[in-house]
């Protein structure tokens, strides 16, 4: 194996390395909708760390199985998280949206004067069962 695949595979592991090392964390991975107490509304429980401490704010989204959004309701559409802080959350659904719901994620939002500089967005994504 030459130098230069061996200094490439170096960088590249490097660079994932980091990626991880940045990326927030949402629990459960594979969450449960259960009965909330409203008729024919199903709720979800999640909890989310941030590790980044260069993002502040998360966006919430719930998807189908083609990342298509799907209608739900939330305290936090997009929350402040501060780095090393956690925050758990309610996520509610019809029951007949509850049905094409696929995926639960959540994406750092990086502010316009991060842009200057070079940053990476992280999304996390929860998959249901």
């Amino acid at each position: 194996m030459s130098i230069m695949k061996v200094l490439s595979f170096g960088f590249i592991g490097a660079i994932l390395y980091l990626n991880v090392a940045m990326a927030h964390e949402m629990v459960p991975t594979y969450p449960k909708w259960r009965t909330s107490a409203y008729e024919n509304v199903l709720v979800t429980t999640m909890e989310m760390f941030n590790k980044r401490e260069d993002v502040d704010y998360y966006e919430i989204g719930v998807f189908d199985e083609n990342f298509n959004p799907v209608p739900f309701v939330s305290s936090y559409k997009v929350m402040k998280l501060d780095y090393l802080k956690k925050v758990t959350f309610d996520v509610y659904i019809g029951k007949e949206d509850a049905y094409h719901a696929y995926y639960i994620c959540s994406k750092s939002k990086l502010r316009k004067e991060d842009a200057v500089r070079t940053a990476v967005s992280s999304k996390i994504c929860s998959r249901f069962k």
